[in-house]
């Protein structure tokens, strides 16, 4: 029998990036189409903006963005895994992150693969990561989320769009976020949001959706209690995945309810709102929504060494997922809080007519050939298809 083994080393997030789309529509801008009141959506929703890609971005194109900082900072001799979570696929054979993986010049023995579970995605990819690190601490995974939300127009889900990319770099010893090893996880057939082959854009249950998302938080979190997973009181700050950020703090308070909290509504809002605020101005971002949730968080100016967050990740389907982390001492200088700022503020300001007009571009981007428009400000961008093979190059080329 070998007495000599050793504790495993802390896994988790090790650094985190996010890009956006080039431009930003303001909700009042569509609350005036629709012909009612901007706080239908600056409060009903709890949103005020949302991303728009230019004609020359898509989800390769954001997640490069996103990965790039990453890249710089640590180099890639110890990358061996590349996970790229969509549901904004681009093929339905190749994975959108060998695109990546070659705007971003990584060296070819590494393994690539994209995961797909509606809004869910990115959790698996960020578990899965985990496992290999923990397997190999030499190693490190880079996860990517990147989606580009879409539904049809003039519907009650367009308020509700938007785009973005989370990328993290999986690593033993982490600076910013060590996993705690308990997951609850859950899952139910349920259609209550999906896009079937012929569609371009999603289809929504509005309501079921609501309901299945809170069924399946429940689920996630019990699931999580009966494997060790920390108690609700334990919990300083939850991350979840946010459609739209009201739909995330009304199920907050459900799951409080649920469990017989005896907290305030007013300190349950204190757990939840400081990882609004991105969301709020770049709307829907599908995978990445959690992660940016996580992003807004410890880019406020809370304190949060030591402290607890627990995420409830969701994807329509229906599969979610509860897991924690503590936040490491020292996590403020792996951060690029000011930058992440910066890049909110200096997106394009667009108008409805301008907006309707990128949307229009973005639906003849995959036609057999086609040249896309030199628009966006961004490192790469996505130059077209000539006979069926997606172009994508630097911004500089």
């Amino acid at each position: 029998m070998n007495t000599n083994q050793t504790s495993s080393p802390a896994v988790g997030i090790d650094d985190i990036a996010f890009a956006t789309g080039a431009n930003r529509i303001d909700l009042a801008e569509l609350a005036g189409r629709f012909g009612v009141e901007p706080a239908k959506y600056y409060v009903g929703l709890g949103q005020s903006e949302m991303s728009v890609p230019a004609a020359d971005e898509d989800i390769v194109t954001m997640a490069a963005a996103a990965a790039a900082p990453i890249i710089e900072r640590h180099g890639s001799d110890r990358l061996r895994t590349v996970l790229f979570a969509t549901e904004s696929g681009i093929d339905q054979s190749k994975s959108a992150g060998v695109y990546v993986h070659r705007l971003l010049g990584l060296p070819q023995a590494v393994r690539v693969v994209e995961l797909k579970q509606a809004c869910y995605s990115a959790t698996a990819a960020l578990q899965f990561a985990a496992a290999l690190v923990a397997r190999n601490p030499e190693e490190t995974v880079l996860v990517i989320a990147s989606d580009v939300a879409r539904y049809e127009l003039h519907s009650n889900a367009e308020p509700t769009q938007g785009a973005g990319a989370v990328a993290m770099l999986v690593a033993a010893d982490p600076a910013i976020l060590e996993l705690e090893t308990a997951t609850g996880v859950y899952t139910q057939d349920v259609m209550d949001f999906w896009r079937p082959n012929h569609s371009a854009t999603a289809i929504v249950d509005g309501k079921l959706s609501i309901s299945a998302y809170q069924d399946a938080i429940e689920g996630a979190w019990a699931d999580y209690r009966s494997r060790g997973g920390a108690d609700f009181s334990e919990v300083d700050h939850f991350c979840y995945h946010q459609p739209f950020t009201k739909m995330a703090i009304k199920a907050h308070r459900h799951l409080a309810k649920s469990l017989g909290s005896e907290r305030t509504q007013e300190e349950l809002d204190a757990q939840i709102e400081p990882t609004t605020g991105y969301n709020r101005r770049i709307g829907n971002s599908y995978t990445a929504s959690v992660y940016l949730a996580l992003l807004a968080l410890l880019d406020g100016d809370d304190d949060l060494t030591g402290r607890r967050i627990a995420f409830l990740s969701y994807g329509s389907g229906a599969v979610a997922e509860c897991f924690s982390g503590i936040v490491r001492p020292g996590y403020r200088s792996a951060l690029r809080s000011d930058a992440n700022r910066a890049r909110l503020d200096a997106r394009t300001v667009v108008d409805d007519a301008r907006y309707l007009q990128l949307l229009e571009d973005a639906a003849s981007a995959d036609v057999h050939d086609s040249d896309r428009p030199r628009e966006t400000g961004a490192p790469f961008r996505f130059a077209g298809v000539v006979g069926d093979r997606r172009q994508y190059e630097p911004t500089s080329a």
